[in-house]
């Protein structure tokens, strides 16, 4: 996995605020994606903790929740079958 769950927390947090709830849930959702290989398939590169901080400063505003939806949703337009690592709820 090249993803590092404790450093995409703490760059969540630094780079868009939000919660420590929020960003938590961010990272599951990114460490279940790049562990799926979707996303790898589908664009040819894997996931880190790096450029996933780059992909969801492109959001226009937000928390890590909602940049991640926002990011998702643009991948589930452009390829599908992203939505289940959407984020529907989380504790505050």
């Amino acid at each position: 996995m090249f993803i590092d769950p404790e450093r995409l927390e703490e760059r969540l947090r630094e780079e868009f605020g939000g919660t420590a709830s929020q960003s938590r849930v961010v990272v599951r959702q990114a460490v279940d994606l790049a562990d799926s290989g979707q996303y790898e398939a589908d664009m040819g590169t894997t996931l880190t903790t790096e450029f996933v901080v780059d992909e969801l400063s492109d959001a226009p505003e937000g928390t890590p929740a909602e940049r991640w939806n926002w990011w998702l949703g643009s991948l589930e337009l452009a390829y599908g079958d992203y939505e289940r690592f959407g984020i529907r709820k989380y504790r505050k």
